[in-house]
């Protein structure tokens, strides 16, 4: 007959073992909620080269006409736009001087050295009373004596004559004297006809 005792203890060794603690499932939600974040920020990141590319980033300085444009997200160097600056100039008047400055009346036309003389004298020049040429002449011209020539040239600028009537005073004038002028204009018709006449003879 078996003994109890050892029965018992067969029994027990014969206890199927209690099963482990029920392990805490594994956290399987969180590799959707991290492929939603990157998702996320990669839609930011388009949204906002998007904007840049539709509209650019200008940059302009006060006071100047240069805009420079810079593209966003890479591309070409900026580029820069100048616009062309424009200038006047002014032909400078020419200035009077103390020289003293004959008028000989070469044109045929009575009055019309001393219209020359009144516009020269009205514009700051040294005039002397006006005179009749020996002769008359077909264009008109400004004559110097030695060291003068600047002068001259000022003087035709005045009346609107080119420089090119501008010569040195020679015999071959005509005239009989200048007297102490140091420049001599010889009044032709060219210069004549824009002159306004002031006297009724002679000069």
């Amino acid at each position: 007959m078996p003994n109890p005792t050892a029965v018992g203890r067969l029994a027990a060794v014969d206890d199927p073992p209690v099963p482990d603690a029920q392990q805490p499932p594994r956290s399987g939600h969180r590799l959707p909620v991290d492929r939603a974040v990157i998702l996320l920020g990669l839609f930011i990141l388009a949204t906002v080269l998007l904007l840049g590319q539709i509209h650019p980033i200008t940059t302009s300085t006060a006071g100047s006409s240069t805009a420079t444009t810079a593209p966003v997200g890479g591309g070409s160097a900026p580029t820069t736009a100048v616009a062309p600056a424009s200038t006047t100039t002014t032909a400078p008047k020419p200035k009077p001087t103390n020289v003293p400055v004959l008028v000989a009346n070469a044109s045929g036309k009575p009055g019309a050295a001393a219209a020359v003389t009144s516009e020269l004298q009205v514009a700051g020049w040294n005039v002397q009373a006006p005179i009749n040429a020996t002769a008359n002449v077909s264009t008109s011209s400004v004559y110097y004596v030695a060291g003068q020539k600047a002068s001259a040239t000022a003087v035709a600028a005045t009346l609107h004559l080119p420089p090119s009537v501008v010569l040195p005073y020679t015999t071959a004038a005509p005239v009989s004297t200048i007297g102490t002028a140091e420049i001599l204009v010889v009044v032709a018709p060219d210069l004549a006809a824009g002159a306004t006449t002031t006297t009724a003879a002679g000069n």
